[in-house]
């Protein structure tokens, strides 16, 4: 695809096989064999890096085993140019990549994303980026900011920071900003709620039985915190 061309562009008329998540096992044994037999083999991207939310790294693990040298070459991020240009906090951030696509997992998901006092970099698909904001917004605070990132580099670059139910408006009014490639960096929450050593033991023994979106939830109840000041504090604990 976009690879292709540009390898033809540039003069480089080499074989090209697609590796995905269906073949990736299976195209292993195949450049194997090319490696062993001394050829060169470049893992490229269509669009940012290799094995950033893309597939690759079985082939690298092989590779490592077989006593074959591995040689990264700096390229084309989203995830980080999303981080440089989105105006968020980055001496920590979480990369969530992509969410879960529906149900239960996606709500779990975003209600944890919302308790996070760390930056989080987001890959979203564009006909789910409105329902993700709309989840989102009662989730947090009033002033809670979020930048949406799409089609970084590219000709119709956007890149707007706001308050998450800002942006939910402006990406719920403007359809263009439901295209392309998209990437989105939450800002962490706000650290100001704190609970009680008798919580923090009656969290701790919840967490040993319970998932962390069900502990959080028994945990708001129980106290009377919004769930993501819940899950700031919980997440706290694992740190």
């Amino acid at each position: 695809r976009h690879s292709g061309r540009l390898l033809t562009h540039l003069g480089l008329n080499k074989p090209m096989l697609s590796l995905h998540e269906h073949n990736e096992a299976r195209r292993v044994e195949t450049l194997d064999g090319y490696l062993a037999a001394g050829e060169d083999i470049a893992l490229i991207s269509d669009a940012g890096t290799p094995l950033v939310s893309d597939p690759g790294y079985r082939l690298v693990r092989a590779c490592h085993q077989a006593g074959v040298r591995v040689v990264p070459i700096p390229g084309a991020s989203a995830l980080l140019a999303a981080l440089a240009a989105a105006g968020q906090p980055s001496d920590r951030f979480l990369f969530e990549g992509f969410v879960p696509a529906k149900g239960a997992p996606r709500q779990q998901a975003i209600e944890r994303l919302a308790g996070l006092s760390v930056t989080s970099i987001i890959y979203e698909a564009p006909h789910r980026v409105l329902s993700f904001l709309e989840a989102l917004t009662p989730l947090v605070e009033k002033d809670r900011e979020i930048s949406l990132c799409r089609e970084l580099t590219k000709q119709f670059e956007t890149i707007r920071m706001g308050a998450v139910a800002d942006i939910c408006d402006w990406v719920a009014s403007d359809r263009n900003q439901q295209r392309g490639e998209l990437v989105l960096v939450l800002s962490p929450c706000a650290q100001t709620a704190d609970w009680s050593e008798r919580d923090q033991a009656l969290a701790t023994s919840l967490l040993a039985e319970l998932p962390v979106s069900r502990v959080a939830k028994i945990m708001a109840a129980h106290t009377g915190l919004k769930r993501q000041a819940v899950y700031a504090l919980l997440e706290a604990m694992n740190n």
